[in-house]
């Protein structure tokens, strides 16, 4: 099996475990020395990810916090150590130790663990073995059949969204850089659920980017601060209000009948730098439609204008330029697969989630034909209920790739100078 990172050569993370298993490890490398950091930042958005952080999501609770292993330092001991303490037994030997909770990065790579609580492995009994149940929409056959057999089938394996928190690890250090020396900011809607389409969209809130710090953090705690909504309302991160208790509506009645819904999801960069990103084979757009369209589940990725684009004329679908920029983002911010300066705009399509209760047609693993019924099992009726964070990390990782990659192209001889050939004063 190939070695898989997420992000490119200058700014990548990497991840291990299932659905079902242990935990969670995610390495991140490449983060530059000295950016402050903390387990809050890294937990504040996993909050976001986590399984039963949403009642129109999945019942399934999980606690998902993060300790830092490696990748931070500070001279104040105290401050660096004061994390939560992680200990294991093996026979009649334990140890435990302190971890990490705030400090500066090292430039070294920066490990974190997310430990699994809330598994209920039973409930996948009638997927077990040769003679195991074929999920559809899933990919237990040819992950069985891969595998030669050795594949974890427990709510997924590998494939499962739970995988997704190295995404949300990796991408929350890639922002807290962008923004520190940008001042960029990602932030995501549905605009999408089912055949309900929002009258209103991220992209033409943000427009140019051009916006006042005060109204970017109010959309940002709009879209994101769940405690925010009304008693009584279900949280749905839209900008369209009519649109999100419509759609939480459409989510509960597709539960209620064993069935789920399909969604689109908005993810927008805004200040995002010009000149990051390459032309032809290595461009931008390429590692972002890839990155995006990867995750499990997507069947759609476009940029801009997308699909719209296609019946527009070049003189409607053009973006004037004046001395101060673009006057519009049809372009979506990426020009050649290099960054314009405008908000970089892409729409990610989940299919509905392939777990439901209603009968279908199936095979066993053994290719025995089956009326297939789900046993037991919990699970998101709407998969992009919780895809923002990881549509916004997947951004975060690729834009900071690239940024690090341009700014390495530029590195002039007094970046090699360690003494400035001063004479003694």
């Amino acid at each position: 099996m190939s070695l898989e990172l997420l992000g490119g050569p200058f700014f990548s993370v990497a991840g291990a475990g299932e659905s079902h298993g242990p935990g969670i490890t995610s390495i991140v490398f490449g983060c530059p020395a000295g950016l402050r950091l903390t387990r809050a930042d890294l937990q504040a958005q996993l909050d976001r990810r986590k399984p039963g952080s949403n009642k129109l999501g999945t019942p399934r609770r999980e606690g998902d916090k993060v300790v830092i292993l490696s990748g931070l330092y500070d001279a104040d001991h105290d401050a660096l150590l004061g994390g939560a303490g992680v200990s294991t037994r093996v026979g009649d030997d334990e140890c435990a130790t302190a971890t990490y909770e705030a400090g500066f990065t090292t430039g070294e790579p920066l490990a974190a663990l997310v430990l699994s609580a809330a598994k209920r492995s039973a409930d996948y009994a009638q997927f077990l073995g040769a003679s195991g149940d074929v999920r559809p929409g899933h990919a237990d056959l040819v992950k069985y059949h891969k595998s030669r057999g050795y594949t974890d089938p427990r709510g997924g394996g590998r494939t499962s969204y739970r995988s997704t928190i190295s995404d949300v690890i990796g991408g929350t250090v890639a922002r807290h850089f962008l923004v520190e020396h940008f001042g960029t900011v990602f932030v995501s809607a549905i605009c999408q659920v089912g055949e309900l389409k929002a009258s209103q969209h991220l992209a033409d809130l943000v427009g140019s980017g051009e916006m006042e710090e005060a109204a970017l953090s109010e959309l940002q705690s709009r879209l994101t601060d769940a405690d925010a909504v009304p008693e009584g309302e279900d949280f749905l991160p839209a900008v369209d209000g009519d649109f999100a208790l419509e759609a939480a509506q459409l989510i509960k009645e597709a539960r209620k009948q064993g069935d789920s819904v399909g969604a689109q999801v908005e993810v927008v960069g805004i200040r995002v730098p010009a000149l990051a990103g390459e032309p032809l084979y290595d461009s931008l757009k390429k590692r972002l439609m890839g990155s995006l369209g990867g995750l499990h589940a997507v069947q759609s990725c476009e940029m801009g204008s997308g699909q719209a684009s296609v019946s527009r004329h070049g003189s409607e679908h053009n973006d004037p330029i004046r001395r101060q920029g673009y006057q519009t983002n049809h372009h979506g911010g990426l020009l050649g697969g290099i960054t314009t300066g405008s908000p970089l705009v892409f729409r990610v399509g989940f299919k509905p989630t392939s777990t439901i209760t209603k009968m279908q047609s199936s095979i066993q693993k053994d290719f025995e034909e089956i009326d297939y019924k789900l046993g037991k099992g919990r699970h998101d009726p709407c998969l992009g209920i919780r895809a923002g964070v990881t549509v916004e990390s997947r951004m975060a990782i690729e834009v900071m790739d690239a940024v690090l990659a341009h700014q390495a192209s530029r590195i002039g001889p007094d970046a090699f100078n360690l003494f400035n050939n001063k004479e003694p004063s």
